[in-house]
């Protein structure tokens, strides 16, 4: 739900050609005044998806606040290993990651730099919903992405300073989006709180809706894709190169491989991997 912008930056040494998008590789650049061959964010079906998007998460993750117990919640900050370990991954492991697969596929700076900001965002809502499919401790996911989310505030913007040398002149750092990280962890922390608290008072009334959220995720699949392939479609070519596109199929699962592998050393039960 965040996102990252840039001012306009002098792009005289980047781009010595006036063909459009064929950017001269160079050891450091500014981000170009970079405007999307479309409208991008402006049309009617934009501000649908986005209204989709917050209606469903709010349901979504009331659901899933509902699988809460605060006894088991209190006992992952009494008890914080699967906590620590998912920290490590999110903010060790995959900026790690992110930087080191930019240098080996060779990917310009832009792109580079779009990987890296990936890399040095904090876990989101969906890696909730996929603890859920597959029977994960709902508890310690919700925690850490709560915990994940707090943290960035000053974990994202030290990350962006000491991975962005020599990929961008500027001060990378500042265009960390503060509001909606926090954004992000408010509609977190309410909805699911609301859950808890339906969960603690109408533990009847909380599997009814826990179901329910699932149905109106599985409903809702269709027409957000619908909206997203609308929004973008084909022109996402225009956006990312085939590097660009396999790092990014490459990275998460490199994540999860090694948050995996992490968690089994420190003898953490499947149920406890870290997804975010």
């Amino acid at each position: 739900m965040a996102k990252i912008t840039a001012s306009p930056a002098d792009t005289s040494d980047t781009y010595d050609t006036p063909e459009y998008g064929k950017p001269i590789p160079s050891a450091n650049v500014s981000l170009p005044n970079f405007t999307f061959p479309f409208a991008f964010g402006q049309r009617a079906t934009d501000h649908a998806l986005n209204g989709v998007l917050i209606v469903v998460l709010i349901i979504v993750m009331i659901s899933l606040g509902c699988t809460m117990e605060i006894s088991k919640i209190k006992a992952n900050f009494w008890k914080p290993k699967g906590v620590v370990i998912a920290v490590v991954c999110q903010y060790g492991i995959m900026p790690l990651t992110a930087f080191a697969l930019g240098k080996l596929f060779q990917l310009d700076s832009i792109e580079a730099l779009a990987i890296l900001i990936c890399g040095c965002c904090p876990g989101g809502n969906l890696s909730n919903v996929f603890s859920l499919a597959s029977k994960g401790d709902m508890n310690l996911s919700i925690v850490m992405t709560a915990c994940s989310t707090l943290l960035a505030l000053g974990l994202m913007p030290l990350l962006l300073y000491l991975y962005s040398k020599g990929l961008y002149q500027g001060h990378l750092e500042t265009k960390v989006p503060y509001k909606g990280i926090v954004i992000s962890l408010v509609m977190t922390l309410i909805p699911c709180a609301l859950g808890v608290f339906l969960n603690e008072k109408k533990p009847q009334c909380a599997r009814i809706l826990v179901k329910a959220g699932m149905i109106v995720l599985l409903l809702s699949s269709a027409p957000i894709i619908a909206l997203s392939v609308i929004n973008v479609g084909s022109r996402i070519l225009t956006i990312f190169s085939p590097h660009l596109l396999g790092t990014s199929a490459l990275m998460p699962f490199i994540g999860f491989s090694l948050g995996y592998i992490l968690s089994a050393f420190f003898n953490l039960s499947d149920q406890y991997v870290p997804l975010n």
